[in-house]
Order: C-alpha cells, then structure tokens, then sequence
C-alpha cells in the first residue's frame, strides 16, 4: 500500500520529524515505521505543503487542521494496536492518520461531517492504493455502529463529554482515546472496555478543533442536548 518513502523530495525533511517523535517519547517501531513510509505532504494543500514535515498542526481549509505528527503517533502509541485490529477514526481530516493507521491494523472505518474533505481524503488514499478504509460522511459522535464493535477508537477533535454511543461500540477489550474538556483546552481521556466496565484515565493536556455533532458541540459552541 502506497507509495516508498524513498520516492520523493521530501525524505530528509520525513526521517528528521521521525528524529523528533523519538525524542517526544515515541518508541513503538511499528508507528515510527508507518509515519516513516506514509507521505504527510501528498495529504496537506499544496500551498502548506512545505509545512508538511514540521511537528505541528497544519491547516487543510474548511476551519480544520491535521494534528500534530507526534501526538497522532501519541495516540496509536498510548492504543496499543495490533495487526488485527479493527478501528474506528472520528475526523478523517486529511486523511493523512487514516492513512498511518491503514498501515497498522486490519481494517479502518473513518467518520468525517465536512463532505468535502472526506472526497478529497478518499481520492488521495484510492491514489496511493490504500484499499483497506471505509469513509463516511457524517455525525462522528454517534460512532459508525454497522462495523462495530471496535478494538480501538481515535477522536481527533475535543467533545464536553464521552458520547455514549461511542464508548458502545468498544470491543471487549477495546480502547478509545478522546479529548473532552472545554472548546479551548481538553484533556486526552483513555477509555477501556473491560470485563470489570469501563475504566477511565487522564493522560495529558490537548487543544483540538471541536468536536461538533449530536454528542458533541453545535456549531454555536453550545453543548447539544
């Protein structure tokens, strides 16, 4: 699935943010290999696209943004995911973790409510014959139930709460990783589903985009009941 990582321009700029995942605390080799062989800068607008290799949020158009490398590498990390696994992905962005995570695990469903960056996500992992990711348009705070249940769950915008339906579809034995807090500052909550219930653990400080949606924010920056 894609493309070598040797094929392009931009492969001292990658192996040098591969550099400094490693000095944030990334050591998962499996992750370091997949950031490693997934090009950022075939997911980012052209006009970023000599951004695509900085540890930092990008813009993408439409408010959003792809997260930060070496927190998205945190998340997959902190999730421990296996060959087998399958994930489900609530904000596809620009398709850029979609597409790491396609590397990693069995199988990826992604929930993405800005029609189109969803298209443009698609088109960019059909190019790069990344075959293994369903994309849906649609309301990510009520998770994707028809593939569920889910061994890991990654949200990448910060909600006022866990939703519920989200912490459903867990595997037994699965884990999700969410930032819930205000629309300014979050803190990245670890869930697990577990044969005791559900286990909750604080892990660090975030800032995300909202999380927008019926378990989530309105677009007034009201919780919606």
């Amino acid at each position: 699935m894609g493309s070598s990582p040797l094929s392009d321009r931009f492969v001292a700029q990658r192996r040098a943010l591969i550099g400094t995942m490693q000095e944030r605390g990334i050591r998962d080799l499996e992750v370091l290999r997949a950031f490693d062989f997934v090009s950022r800068h075939d997911f980012v607008p052209d006009a970023v696209s000599h951004r695509a290799y900085e540890d930092a949020p990008v813009p993408i158009g439409f408010g959003q943004t792809a997260s930060q490398p070496s927190l998205q590498a945190l998340y997959m990390q902190l999730l421990q995911l296996k060959r087998s696994d399958k994930v489900l992905e609530v904000g596809t962005g620009s398709g850029f973790q979609t597409a790491v995570l396609a590397h990693l695990v069995d199988r990826v469903y992604s929930i993405e409510r800005i029609r189109e960056l969803a298209v443009r996500a698609r088109q960019t992992l059909e190019r790069l014959r990344i075959s293994n990711v369903a994309i849906l348009v649609g309301d990510g705070t009520i998770g994707w139930s028809r593939y569920s249940p889910y061994d890991a769950i990654l949200v990448a915008a910060g909600g006022p709460e866990i939703p519920e339906p989200l912490i459903a579809q867990l595997a037994l034995g699965g884990r999700m990783l969410i930032p819930v807090g205000s629309r300014e500052m979050q803190r990245l909550m670890l869930v697990k589903r577990t044969e005791q219930g559900i286990q909750y653990e604080e892990v660090l400080d975030c800032t995300f985009v909202p999380l927008l949606g019926r378990f989530g924010w309105d677009e007034s920056g009201t919780i919606q009941s």
